[in-house]
């Protein structure tokens, strides 16, 4: 009873968000040319690593447009940053908070909370935005949970312009959709068309390279319908070129300063 009571609780957001999409049909574009993602942060240099504080200060000194990060929800409620469901033996969605902000990052650092990244966001003058992928936990309510505390620590920040936000979990973007119409949201699995996404209220495509190298008609697609274009993961010049030349709007890579240096 309870997994269909969660059901149709979605199902009822997503009837909202294609309320709120069919009134707001078209939103801006990012600005013109291909812009900079760094994924999971500026980490691939010295003393820094995969989503820890300084690889988000290294992004912020960049002036990317974007830093993404990973974010995993406790079980007692504590929004923590890393790819992995698993970290040294420790399932983040089943840890407490104690747990994971003993675990120790490649660089030394301890396990970053969200809240702890957007505190060194809102300090820094950096125009690069912080890209949070809300990771897809076991469950519609941990899923629903945490696209629900991520939205409200971001607000307790005042930080909603400067966030944008992505996930593999379809009800995680159409429950961030609900709670903000006005949020940058974009799915991250693929093939479903921006027409569909569009109609869900997801405002943004956020694909694999290759899907769109087998629909690269999707991206003049998102474009018509006001939809921002993401692809990911990048690193090599000729496929950073060749993406560029396709008319995405932003490119997500390990290597943002070879990205930034082809894309200008």
């Amino acid at each position: 009873m309870k997994q269909i009571f969660l059901l149709a609780t979605a199902i009822l957001s997503w009837m909202t968000v294609l309320n709120l999409s069919a009134q707001n049909p078209q939103r801006p574009l990012s600005p013109k040319g291909t812009q900079v993602i760094a994924h999971r942060g500026y980490w691939d240099t010295e003393g820094s690593a995969q989503n820890s504080r300084s690889s988000l200060q290294n992004a912020l000194d960049l002036n990317l447009y974007g830093s993404e990060i990973d974010i995993w929800l406790t079980r007692d409620g504590h929004l923590f940053v890393n790819h992995d469901a698993t970290y040294e033996g420790v399932r983040l969605e089943e840890a407490t908070a104690k747990e994971c902000s003993a675990l120790v990052l490649k660089n030394g650092e301890h396990m970053p909370e969200l809240k702890e990244l957007l505190q060194i966001l809102k300090k820094s003058s950096s125009p690069t935005k912080l890209i949070i992928e809300i990771k897809e936990h076991s469950t519609l309510q941990q899923n629903l949970d945490a696209a629900r505390t991520t939205m409200k620590a971001v607000r307790k920040a005042g930080l909603q312009q400067r966030v944008e936000y992505i996930s593999f979990s379809l009800a995680v973007c159409v429950e961030l959709a609900r709670l903000d119409p006005e949020a940058q949201v974009a799915y991250l699995s693929g093939w479903i068309s921006p027409d569909e996404l569009h109609k869900l209220g997801i405002t943004a495509l956020d694909y694999h390279m290759n899907v769109f190298r087998q629909h690269p008609e999707w991206i003049a697609e998102a474009h018509k319908l006001g939809m921002p274009v993401n692809v990911w993961t990048i690193d090599g010049e000729e496929d950073l070129r060749q993406y560029r030349d396709m008319g995405v709007d932003y490119i997500t890579t390990n290597n943002p300063i070879g990205a930034t240096a082809i894309c200008q």
